[in-house]
């Protein structure tokens, strides 16, 4: 999907030439945009804005690679010596037909897992604002073409090379191209050199680098492969999949089973030597006992489960971007998160304002601009229309049909400018931005500067708006400020009143202030909106944010707005059942102490609530002494919540931490999950983050962990169940061998590669579909090192693996009477193969509950369980019954009594099993 750059060698580079040259080249007008169609059309000229994927591997390849791993090789081997010594084809019939199944299942989890995570990153799909057709709309960033006028702020990243149209501060972070750390300002202004390397090219944005500061648009000059960042992709494609720490101690333990097995394997194999037994029997016996007993299906199928979880998950709404975080959720012991949309809607109303001495109640829900202002008391209403103005113009939001484009606490002011009478479009036209200070968490305010030359005339639509009280110097300009109301206030001399503005003295500073709180114990919001006019010569309007920020002083205050941003019915159950898991949820938030302590009882989250000026009286040991109290953290930084995250994984707990903006970054990096929201999340944010939220919701997180827990249960489940089975064997054989209890193998090589069949294939395979136990969010979190094969379960798999060795083995020395034409050790060798084959059956159902009896409702829950169970049945009654099969398999008939005698038999590790659970459940109950 290359794309060819739509000028001209013999034209200047991007870089050197004039903006309206690039426009007039790129035939777009940049006020307006492209128009769909023509978006529409160069689209399909020049293909999607994406990198080229690495090529697949090919399907040859793949299966190359499974016939020549080890074990595939020595049972290709063992086929041969079998039909070379016994002269006969059924046995390497068989094993080929296990290699080819073992193939096959190998290549359908592979390519499940490969969808499962293809989807994933589907899901994840870059989304730009652009001008199209005279409008501001939201696009895939794939869809973006030469010619769009891309509009950047900070926390986005770009999304394809562009010239810069206009730059408020705009600073953009190259590393990922230049591998320079420092971030980089951009400027419309041409760079003269041609040749000026990449790094040096301040007029030009890239694709895949992000914005760190400030606002501002660029027109797209390349896209997809013909961009800076596509020149290099393919030194970034050959990555592949990551291992996770599981991963790597499932592998360790196979290699360490695989080295027991097979001493095991000699064992038996001297063993027969010595009993005399022919040599190309005990040959076969052993390379199938091998296959049978070292796990070499577990790393494939913990992948495969890990990845069916992350689709799983996704489903749900977390879209994890490592494997490594799905094994990570289930360990998860503490929770931080921000409030805004996560724990609260993220619909900002605006419910009460206070301006001209007066307040107003606003009727209306949402970003419905249906609704108005109602003055408190029968006093005439005051004229507020600078202040509405202000909240108007001092935004970037855009409101339509209901949905907001932008910040959502903006959107509440446009909103509320609108609901009092004011044309938020024909305002924003007619006085347009000259210069602005973009709002950042340092800064904590927004400031724009609109000159008064560009303001309408008496007569114009809009001249209402212009207040009686303009200056009469119409060549300067106004500043308009909002932002949080200490900040802002420390920046006001001046209180707006109906007689116009009067100084600001410290009883009217004490009494705002105390508003100010009042409004955020309850838990509302406020924003403050200020103004100043300035003189023509008091402004430098092409000068940076940081130059304009001292000009930013002397404000009059205009209103103090009320919002509120309702708690989410969702996220107090959520809350209170990460308690009852014992996972603790800490709120970090921007807001006073005051309003978030209040949002806090409200949702049920504990603990002290602190500020961050009183984590800065803080040192490191004793914000980790005291982390674990701390429920609220309010008036923070991102230094703040960087501290806290180490101070709650000082103690080796498991952190998740929510974010959405650039800032948060570095704190969803050192978290062990970093969460990003898919809906108010930065690109930035969500680069950093390794699970992203679809829909920004506190109990998606919740519910992500008990899926992750639920996925680690389901890897247990497995391992115990093929290792029970591996060592199931190992005792059978090496009890058989040392005591002589049977005359030769107690099994035969295709009865082992039939088990083999069912410890590998379908039935288990199918635990890795199990749903979370009911007792899943009802214990406290794992340790996070926790070893997959602790003490406590090595003891149940030996337990099982006894139980099953010793009824297999009681069986086949203790048949019943043989039927006629069947000589006693196929009739008990027959009994012994099916008994133990039941005990699979018996034992998948065993795994799926640590202590949880099997009488329950949750074992009807997985029906692709039961399934396969009802086939491995099937299939065990025709390879006992059936003659063709009883000749691949050396089996005999068995009558009702020898069938109820292996269902007896095999039911005897259910009910061990159940009084275990049962003695383990009363030793951990409360006396």
């Amino acid at each position: 999907m290359s794309t060819r750059e739509p000028h001209t060698r013999a034209e200047a580079p991007w870089h050197t030439s004039g903006t309206a040259d690039v426009a007039r080249r790129l035939d777009v007008e940049p006020d307006r945009g492209l128009t769909s169609d023509e978006a529409g059309r160069r689209l399909a000229e020049h293909g999607p804005n994406a990198l080229e994927e690495a090529p697949t591997t090919p399907l040859w390849r793949r299966v190359l690679a499974l016939v020549t791993e080890p074990m595939t090789v020595v049972l290709l081997l063992a086929a041969v010596v079998s039909a070379v010594v016994s002269r006969e084809l059924k046995t390497p019939v068989v094993i080929l037909v296990v290699v080819a199944f073992n193939a096959v299942l190998n290549l359908v989890q592979e390519r499940r897992a490969e969808t499962s995570l293809a989807a994933l990153e589907d899901m994840t799909v870059t989304r730009s604002r652009v001008r199209r057709d005279g409008r501001t709309v939201v696009v895939a960033a794939e869809d973006l073409v030469p010619g769009d006028v891309v509009l950047l702020e900070a926390g986005e990243v770009v999304p394809a090379d562009g010239r810069v149209l206009t730059s408020a501060g705009l600073e953009v972070q190259e590393a990922a191209l230049t591998g320079e750390s420092a971030p980089v300002a951009k400027s419309p202004a041409p760079v003269a050199d041609p040749d000026a390397p990449t790094a040096d090219r301040t007029s030009m944005v890239y694709m895949s680098t992000a914005v760190t500061r400030g606002t501002g648009s660029a027109v797209v000059t390349a896209t997809g492969m013909g961009t800076e960042i596509g020149r290099v992709a393919g030194l970034l494609g050959g990555a592949g999949r990551e291992t996770t720490p599981l991963q790597r101690q499932i592998g360790q333990l196979a290699t360490l089973l695989s080295v027991v097995a097979g001493i095991v394997i000699v064992i038996v194999f001297v063993l027969g030597l010595l009993r005399g037994e022919p040599i190309e029997a005990l040959f076969l016996t052993a390379v199938s006992l091998a296959v049978a007993t070292i796990p070499e299906g577990l790393t494939a199928v913990v992948a495969f489960t890990l990845a069916m979880g992350a689709s799983r998950l996704a489903r749900r709404g977390a879209i994890v971007k490592r494997l490594s975080s799905v094994e990570t959720l289930g360990a998860t012991g503490h929770i931080a998160t921000d409030k805004t949309g996560t724990l609260t809607l993220n619909q900002m109303t605006a419910r009460a304002l206070f301006a001209e001495q007066r307040l107003f109640e606003v009727t209306g829900e949402g970003y419905e601009t249906t609704g108005e202002l109602v003055p408190a008391g029968d006093d005439p209403v005051p004229d507020i229309r600078d202040a509405l103005l202000a909240m108007a113009l001092c935004s970037d939001a855009v409101v339509r049909d209901g949905d907001v484009v932008g910040d959502p606490t903006e959107g509440a002011l446009v909103v509320l400018a609108a609901k009092g009478g004011l044309d938020v479009d024909a305002a924003r036209r007619e006085w347009p931005r000259a210069a602005e200070v973009p709002f950042d968490s340092d800064r904590k305010y927004m400031a724009t500067v609109h000159r008064w030359s560009a303001a309408p005339l008496a007569g114009t639509a809009t001249s209402s708006w212009l207040h009686a009280r303009a200056p009469e110097d119409r060549d300067g300009a106004r500043l308009l400020v909002k932002g949080a109301p200490d900040v802002v206030l420390d920046r006001c001399s001046w209180l707006d009143t109906p007689t116009g503005a009067v100084p600001l003295d410290a009883a009217q500073r004490e009494r705002l202030e105390r508003l100010n709180a009042d409004i955020g114990a309850r838990g509302l919001r406020v924003m403050a909106v200020a103004q100043r006019d300035l003189g023509a010569g008091e402004v430098d309007l092409a000068g940076s944010p940081d130059a304009l920020d001292p000009q930013v002083v002397g404000l009059t205050l205009l209103a103090l707005v009320a919002i509120v941003d309702p708690p989410r019915a969702e996220a107090r159950a959520a809350i209170r059942q990460a308690h009852e898991a014992g996972i603790a949820v800490h709120m970090i938030t921007g807001d006073h102490v005051r309003t978030a302590s209040a949002i806090a009882r409200d949702l049920g989250i504990t603990g002290e609530a602190v500020s961050g000026p009183d984590l800065d009286r803080m040192d490191d040991a004793e914000l980790a002494a005291r982390a674990n109290g701390l429920g609220v953290l309010a008036r923070v930084s991102p230094e703040h919540k960087i501290r806290m995250v180490d101070a709650l994984r000082s103690d080796g707990s498991v952190v998740a931490m929510t974010g959405d903006g650039v800032n948060d970054a570095p704190a969803l990096k050192h978290a062990d999950i970093g969460i990003a929201m898919g809906i108010t999340g930065t690109e930035v944010a969500k680069g950093a983050a390794s699970m992203i939220l679809t829909d920004d919701n506190f109990a998606t997180i919740v519910a992500a962990v008990r899926e992750g827990r639920g996925i680690y249960d389901n890897v247990v489940k497995f391992v115990r169940f093929q290792i029970a089975t591996a060592w199931g064997f190992v005792l059978i054989f090496l009890t058989a061998g040392v005591t002589g209890l049977a005359a030769g193998a107690p099994f035969t090589a295709l009865q082992i590669l039939w088990v083999n069949i069912i410890m590998d294939g379908p039935p288990a395979m199918a635990l890795g579909l199990d749903r979370p136990g009911d007792d899943a969010m009802e214990r406290p979190p794992r340790p996070p090192h926790e070893r997959i094969l602790n003490g406590s379960r090595i003891g149940r798999i030996l337990y099982s693996a006894v139980v099953m060795a010793i009824g297999t083995l009681l069986v086949l020395v203790l048949a019943p009477g043989e039927e006629p034409g069947h000589g006693a050790a196929t009739v008990a060798g027959t009994l012994a193969f099916t008994t133990f084959v039941l005990f699979q059956m018996v034992n998948l159902l065993n795994v799926r509950s640590r202590d949880g009896s099997v009488f329950t409702r949750h074992t009807l829950t997985n029906r692709a369980l039961w399934g396969s169970i009802a086939a491995v049945l099937a299939l065990q009654v025709l390879v006992v019954h059936w003659a063709p099969l009883q000749g691949f398999f050396d089996t005999t008939s068995l009558s009702a009594a020898q069938w109820g005698l292996a269902v007896a038999v095999a039911s005897s590790i259910l009910w061990l099993e159940e009084l275990r659970k049962a003695l383990s459940r009363a030793r951990r109950r409360p006396r």
